[in-house]
């Protein structure tokens, strides 16, 4: 059974403070509002197909989540319980879901999403998954599972990374990290991270730390993110 044929990224924020920032700094549109509330929206790209959206969860902190496209949600959900996720939600046309380290995400119906957006001067390309490393291989090996992706060392010894697919609009990133929570933020790649940086604070974000290869920013909600040194052009 293949994994997922799309990738999404959810902004999950207590309000929608920050969805006129990552509309400006995406350079996308917004859709108009799903849900009983309204509390869904999309991010819709001048081009290619949409793998970002917002969602008002109304409580706290800000922070991300992946939906998973697959052709068949029932059977994926089965396959990735088997693999050690846990169910948290299941209603017909999704089904939310834990990993073993207990990040959240979703396995949602894939509506034949295939063209990746293309990059301007900096383009949303990777999601961070933030693994303590008590548990990090075990939680890597479940991600690479999943997807049926490659997991490799990255260019430092905190990282391993999964090859995606030709096409997929978000990589996946595992990071090492200290304490017992895990969590996931977005990175963007970039042509000249002090001027994309420079772009971002004149919108509303605030740098938190500066590196030698990435910028990790806060949005208007607090949502930390990165912006890095990988090309936009990159795999």
């Amino acid at each position: 059974m293949s994994g997922p044929r799309w990738l999404t990224g959810f902004l999950d924020s207590p309000s929608r403070v920050a969805e006129p920032f990552w509309s400006a700094v995406t350079g996308s549109g917004l859709s108009a509002r799903r849900g009983p509330g309204g509390e869904f929206a999309t991010l819709l790209p001048g081009g290619g197909d949409a793998y970002l959206r917002v969602q008002v969860v109304g409580d706290g902190p800000a922070r991300c989540h992946l939906d998973l496209h697959v052709e068949d949600v029932a059977a994926q959900a089965r396959r990735v319980v088997g693999l050690g996720a846990s169910v948290v939600l299941s209603d017909g046309e999704l089904v939310v879901l834990r990993s073993p380290a207990g990040l959240l995400f979703c396995l949602v119906p894939w509506r034949g999403e295939a063209v990746r957006p293309a990059g301007g001067r900096g383009l949303v390309d990777q999601m961070c998954l933030d693994v303590p490393r008590a548990v990090f291989d075990g939680e890597a090996d479940f991600w690479a599972a999943v997807t049926g992706w490659e997991r490799r060392p990255g260019s430092l010894p905190e990282f391993d990374f999964l090859v995606r697919p030709d096409g997929m609009p978000l990589r996946l990133l595992l990071q090492r990290v200290g304490g017992d929570g895990a969590g996931m933020h977005l990175d963007l790649a970039c042509d000249d991270r002090a001027a994309e940086v420079a772009r971002h604070v004149e919108l509303g974000a605030a740098v938190a730390w500066t590196g030698p290869r990435w910028t990790t920013l806060r949005d208007p909600a607090g949502r930390p993110y990165c912006v890095t040194d990988r090309p936009v052009t990159g795999p």
